[in-house]
């Protein structure tokens, strides 16, 4: 399945190349007039997000269970960022699903020797580990993001029906230009409708 040229010409949200996490929560995507973009959509379209973003090999198969649970993940982390967003509580459901992913992957990298260069260390990801790699990635950046400095930049698009995640620089609340364009847009012609008062 090709991706939509809307969601090709949309770059990547303030903050997003730094967090895999926030790009991960804006791979649902909606947009203008009802249409809807979701980069995990099938297992081809996930297996392609995660080799984009360093987390699968091409040829990692991911089937429809993975993509299901990678997707799941996004809703739980989405859930975490617009509570942190709103000043709301957590669902609970959110924080277990994250605590879960990020218990997935062992963390300790491994002693390993090469015979012409020595002894090195690296986290083993063996296939059928691939997305417990993935999901403990992708919980372990939001749950940085979530509590790191950047946590009170972390603010959702002003500019509906965008529901993309950033990090606010300055008084700039919009993911793209795009959406900055249509935000101001919209304020100019509500004051030109507007009923003067006499």
């Amino acid at each position: 399945m090709e991706e939509s040229p809307a969601a090709e010409s949309l770059p990547p949200a303030p903050g997003a190349e730094e967090n895999v996490a926030l790009d991960f929560v804006n791979s649902a995507i909606a947009l203008p007039g009802g249409h809807f973009i979701d980069l995990l959509g099938t297992p081809e379209d996930t297996n392609r997000w995660l080799t984009q973003h360093g987390l699968a090999p091409d040829d990692a198969g991911v089937q429809e269970m993975c993509a299901t649970q990678l997707r799941s993940l996004r809703e739980h982390l989405r859930s975490l960022f617009a509570a942190h967003v709103a000043g709301l509580p957590a669902l609970p459901a959110a924080l277990s699903a994250v605590n879960g992913a990020l218990s997935r992957a062992p963390t300790a990298a491994l002693l390993y020797w090469d015979e012409k260069t020595g002894p090195y260390r690296a986290a083993p990801c063996p296939t059928n580990e691939i997305l417990d790699r993935a999901l403990a990635t992708l919980a372990a950046n939001a749950a940085d993001l979530l509590t790191g400095p950047d946590a009170d930049r972390l603010t959702g698009c002003g500019s509906a029906p965008c529901n993309r995640y950033l990090l606010r620089r300055g008084r700039r609340h919009w993911c793209s230009t795009r959406c900055g364009d249509r935000a101001r847009a919209a304020r100019a012609y509500a004051r030109r409708t507007q009923p003067r008062a006499d």
